[in-house]
């Protein structure tokens, strides 16, 4: 079979969750974000998963995402949408019971219009300038806001993975202001956060990355591990080209594998000539470009033929792979692509 394979170690995923969770004191609920399809690894399966490790609150990005989470954690459990109340999203919202984060005072309107009565929270900018109600704008319309009971009140750290950069401490600050002596849940931490220590946790945290195996989350568990199938071995003589545009010449003899994953299959051709992939221990680089079915690897030092190679695994996380080419870890993860035969441990 030319399909290569996903492995999705949900066992781990549960420990990161579980690691995390141990990270805040008894009073904080350490929720789950399982947006852009549970990043790249099928929300459904690893919200049940996550369910059923201990998390009692889940958030996506958009509606649409939390109609799987639904299907897989059952009726009772809150789903939150970073993207808030859109138009045409107040079906999926009701159906599906979610509760919609809400970031203008246009969203707000929409939402007691739409659904009078129905869950909300409110996303607010502590300094970000990406989603939420600035202060000027949050001043104005709070005591509204509170007086339709908000089950939420969040806002989200820009620079929770560098622990020493002052827009932490900043962010915290502008949080506070705008929120000290409302009683209504807050949340400021995803996975950086949590990492920042107490006064970052409030009422609830919200880990993603870590949860999955990445970045800033040094402790995490591996819950990825990529299997690509060998398609063919050759010999290739010293002096002799490999792949398109002949960017890559024998400096000697040597045996490669073609093995069946490429671009289309979310591995970057930035990667080509760069990336390393593993026969159990033994390292095998990557030559010649990346394609968009194939890749043609050295295995000239192995003693044998190998049927499979590790693009991610034990040897390689995601991060690793992100390194080589100056992106995250969350760009390799959420690429991955849908050819791969996803098997869940």
């Amino acid at each position: 079979m030319a399909q290569a394979t996903l492995q999705i170690d949900l066992s781990a995923l549960q420990a990161n969750w579980r690691a995390l969770d141990a990270r805040s004191a008894a009073g904080v609920q350490t929720a789950a974000t399982v947006k852009a399809n549970g990043y790249g690894l099928g929300a459904g399966h690893v919200a049940h998963a996550l369910a059923h490790a201990g998390a009692r609150r889940f958030f996506v990005a958009i509606a649409e995402e939390g109609l799987a989470v639904r299907a897989a954690i059952g009726p009772d459990l809150p789903i939150h949408v970073y993207g808030g109340h859109m138009d045409g999203d107040a079906r999926i919202l009701r159906e599906a019971g979610l509760v919609p984060m809400l970031n203008s005072v246009e969203q707000l309107t929409r939402h007691l219009e739409a659904l009078p009565g129905h869950p909300f929270g409110i996303q607010l900018d502590s300094g970000m300038n990406r989603l939420g109600m600035e202060p000027a704008e949050w001043g104005s319309v709070a005591e509204i806001v509170l007086a339709q009971g908000p089950v939420l009140i969040m806002s989200h750290l820009a620079c929770s993975d560098a622990p020493d950069h002052p827009m932490n401490a900043q962010q915290l600050h502008s949080f506070r202001q705008m929120t000290d002596g409302v009683q209504v849940p807050r949340s400021l931490a995803a996975t950086g956060g949590v990492l920042l220590g107490p006064d970052y946790h409030f009422d609830i945290t919200r880990p993603g990355i870590g949860l999955y195996g990445g970045a800033p989350f040094t402790e995490a568990q591996t819950v990825v591990r990529l299997q690509i199938p060998v398609i063919q071995t050759r010999d290739v003589a010293a002096g002799e080209s490999i792949g398109y545009g002949n960017s890559y010449i024998a400096p000697r003899d040597m045996r490669l594998a073609t093995i069946a994953a490429g671009y289309a299959d979310g591995i970057q051709r930035a990667l080509s000539g760069r990336a390393t992939l593993w026969a159990d221990d033994r390292p095998c680089p990557l030559v010649g470009r990346v394609s968009m079915d194939l890749l043609t690897i050295d295995v000239t030092s192995l003693p044998d033929a190998p049927e499979t190679l590790d693009l991610l695994g034990p040897h390689q996380g995601v991060d690793d792979l992100a390194d080589i080419i100056g992106t995250i870890g969350y760009e390799i993860l959420t690429g991955l692509g849908q050819r791969y035969a996803r098997q869940y441990l």
